[in-house]
């Protein structure tokens, strides 16, 4: 088991979060939820009778992970593509009221803007979700606007990021693009004659599965139980389980090292460095959607700001223990983080 983070050694990492530039590439969506109360049964069919109250839009996807930066204090900015369409309009607004940067965002007239509509009941209870998606993988002028707007952009960042949900953003090419930047600011590192035992800009990586070939070289990936059983071919029931596996997945990803979120079981995390379990922080969950993403915001920072890559993970660790606690794709405080530490 890893051991604790001190209080004094948290507050001291979370501070220097404040405007530390990220760079976030991955697939953009929003999350709108229409809220209403379950009156009858539909004379119709089977289903439940929704009478509209509320209607209210989040950020989701690479774009909540940009959002939880912010929320944190750090300076995000956002690649990836969207429609021309009004539900674009919309996530540009919500991003630009969040204080994300929108230049690296990548107009598709040929596909939507990714969007899930969920019918909640006014208990948080969801009846039912509509997706408007296009999950083709971006390709010809979409996927050269991203690669330019990765190589410019990426330049100023201390930390990048891929939030891959597998609706068309992530390529090859892009990821690719994204250890060029890694390797300039490594390569520009060693010519100063610094110490290069990792990266200046470290790369993150929340994996999808079928996409594990394209990660090769990257700095962290983050696969929850679910996606490292199925990468690993093997059953996650203990710590030694998680062990294996964890070595196992890093071997078959070929990247530095891998962090792996169990839920309630909390993390495992295989480095070069570091290895053990992080137990998970005991509170009540709401909902957990949205979690993967917080935890690959702070661990941006966290390493983004000094933190070794166990030190980033307990701060990740917390964090992922207070935003299931929200509902929806919700985003952490500094002041919540420290907290949660303080109170460990």
């Amino acid at each position: 088991m890893l051991s604790a983070l001190p209080a004094t050694r948290a507050s001291e990492l979370i501070d220097r979060f404040t405007d530390l530039p990220i760079l976030v590439v991955g697939d953009v969506m929003l999350d709108r939820f229409i809220v209403g109360r379950v009156t009858r049964i539909s004379p119709e069919a089977p289903v439940p009778v929704v009478r509209f109250e509320s209607e209210y839009v989040r950020l989701g996807g690479a774009a909540n992970v940009a959002h939880n930066i912010a929320a944190l204090g750090g300076r995000a900015t956002l690649v990836g593509v969207i429609g021309a369409d009004h539900a674009g309009v919309r996530l540009r607004e919500q991003l630009a009221v969040s204080g994300v940067g929108v230049d690296g965002l990548v107009e598709d007239p040929g596909r939507p803007t990714t969007e899930k509509v969920r019918v909640v009941t006014e208990r948080n209870q969801q009846v039912a979700r509509v997706d408007y998606e296009r999950d083709a993988d971006v390709a010809g002028d979409v996927e050269r606007s991203i690669v330019e707007r990765v190589m410019e952009l990426g330049a100023p960042a201390k930390t990048l990021l891929v939030s891959d949900y597998l609706k068309g953003t992530v390529t090859r090419p892009i990821v690719e693009a994204l250890l060029d930047v890694s390797r300039r600011a490594k390569a520009a590192e060693r010519s100063a004659t610094v110490s290069a035992k990792r990266s200046v800009v470290p790369l993150i990586v929340d994996p999808k599965i079928p996409h594990l070939a394209c990660y090769a070289h990257a700095t962290l990936i983050t696969p929850n139980h679910h996606e490292a059983e199925t990468a690993t071919h093997r059953v996650l029931r203990t710590d030694e389980d998680a062990r294996a596996a964890a070595r196992d997945f890093r071997e078959r990803a070929r990247c530095d090292g891998v962090l792996i979120t169990r839920g309630e079981h909390g993390m495992w995390l295989s480095t070069p460095d570091a290895e053990g379990a992080i137990p998970a922080i005991a509170r009540e969950v709401a909902d957990v959607t949205g979690a993967g993403d917080t935890v690959v915001a702070t661990l941006a920072l966290a390493l983004a700001a000094g933190a070794t890559t166990a030190e980033a993970a307990i701060l990740a660790n917390h964090a992922a223990g207070i935003v299931v606690g929200k509902f929806g794709p919700a985003v952490v405080t500094p002041k919540e983080l420290l907290g949660s530490i303080q109170r460990s």
